[in-house]
């Protein structure tokens, strides 16, 4: 069975805060000593056996981890070239979010926080953090744009059940972006309160200490498949928004240069304005606090994303994955929204499996790639579908 192992702290952790041109805290001076103090107490705790021991405990024993690695015969049979799917919908509380929730929220108890504050889209982070918040007793509040409120209902529940207050934010376009731009506002009012950031956005040292966190998935999925096949794979798939649970898979194989890496962003209706697939129509530039690809318009101002998928929906990216798309180390496809549900019907009833609407566009991407080609492929499975079940899709 897969060890449950973070790092290798010569690989997640040898960024200061910048990838290539990309990364950085571009941020009000009010925020500089309450990310500095948190990106110094992250690299002191992480080093330390007793708190990585106490994060793998809990990810072992509360979150069920490690998550398998199963082999989806009939999509392989469909596709022809052979598919195993990571399994992060497995997750307690259904994706990988509760991984990098668990890991900041124990910094949070170290650091004496009184208050957890976050973002969310998709719901899936926002319910991880209230799950999180309620394991240590701190209390939580999760901003939400006023759309994905309505479109994920059942998580929205969820997070009021768990104890949290879900404030929802009718600021622009009402979705990831302005949840995004609402906690940060609270963040700077409130200096005690911890942020617990989803995605491996914004300022450092947030992107390294999700990336830190996250890099279970590649660690375990590397072991498991070596176990399964003997061999790496050809190719590895993880849906791109934010970009947490791809940097998690990535991470595992970036070093392997036989293996292709492909993210699949929210694509839309296929092409700007109408997508939210950043690395493909997006530009560099300064956004929420960091440098990276971000969708602009003509005078290089962001403008709103669209997306089926709302843990897709965000015009931003995250600065690792900007460098990795820069360096060809990976590269990064739009995925409609057609194709992202009829990838979502199709595992369903291939395997039973319901995937996030996230997850859907790796599949679909996957599906594309792979067709035909028989070969060996990791995809993965950052979420459960539950939610997306009464969506009108």
């Amino acid at each position: 069975m897969a060890e449950i192992q973070v790092g290798p702290l010569d690989s997640m952790l040898r960024y200061d805060g910048t990838y290539g041109p990309y990364g950085g805290a571009f941020i009000p001076p009010v925020l500089e000593p309450q990310l500095k103090k948190l990106g110094e107490f992250f690299d002191e705790e992480v080093r330390k056996d007793d708190f990585k021991s106490e994060f793998v405990k809990i990810l072992k024993q509360y979150v069920g981890r490690p998550s398998p690695l199963y082999f989806a015969k009939n999509l392989s049979d469909y596709v022809g070239s052979r598919i195993y799917l990571k399994r992060e919908d497995l997750n307690h509380t259904g994706s990988h979010k509760i991984n990098n929730c668990i890991g900041q929220i124990l910094l949070a108890k170290r650091m004496g926080a009184k208050e957890i504050i976050a973002e969310t889209g998709a719901g899936q982070h926002g319910v991880a953090t209230a799950t999180a918040a309620a394991i240590i007793g701190i209390p939580c509040k999760v901003f939400m744009g006023a759309i994905d409120v309505e479109r994920q209902a059942l998580n929205v529940r969820r997070m009021k059940l768990l104890g949290a207050e879900v404030i929802s934010t009718d600021l622009g376009s009402k979705t990831l972006k302005d949840a995004v731009d609402a906690a940060l506002g609270y963040y700077i009012e409130h200096p005690d309160s911890f942020y617990l950031l989803g995605s491996q956005v914004g300022p450092n040292p947030y992107p390294r200490i999700v990336g830190y966190f996250q890099s279970v998935i590649g660690n375990e999925a590397r072991q498991q498949i070596l176990e399964e096949e003997g061999r790496l794979p050809d190719h590895i798939f993880a849906a791109v928004g934010g970009g947490s649970n791809a940097i998690g898979l990535f991470s595992g194989f970036l070093e392997d240069e036989s293996v292709k890496i492909h993210g699949g962003e929210g694509g839309g209706e296929g092409s700007l304005p109408n997508t939210a697939a950043t690395l493909s129509f997006g530009k560099p530039t300064v956004f929420q606090g960091t440098m990276s690809y971000c969708l602009v318009d003509d005078a290089g101002n962001p403008i709103p994303s669209k997306s089926i998928a709302a843990g897709l929906d965000y015009p931003g990216i995250s600065p690792h994955h900007a460098y990795l798309k820069d360096t060809h180390r990976a590269d990064y496809f739009p995925i409609t929204d057609k194709e992202a549900v009829d990838a979502y019907k199709l595992l369903s009833k291939l395997e039973g499996i319901t995937p996030a609407i996230e997850s859907s566009h790796a599949v679909a991407l996957a599906i594309k790639l792979l067709k035909g080609k028989g070969e060996l492929a990791v995809v993965n499975l950052s979420g459960r579908g539950d939610k997306d079940v009464e969506r009108d899709m």
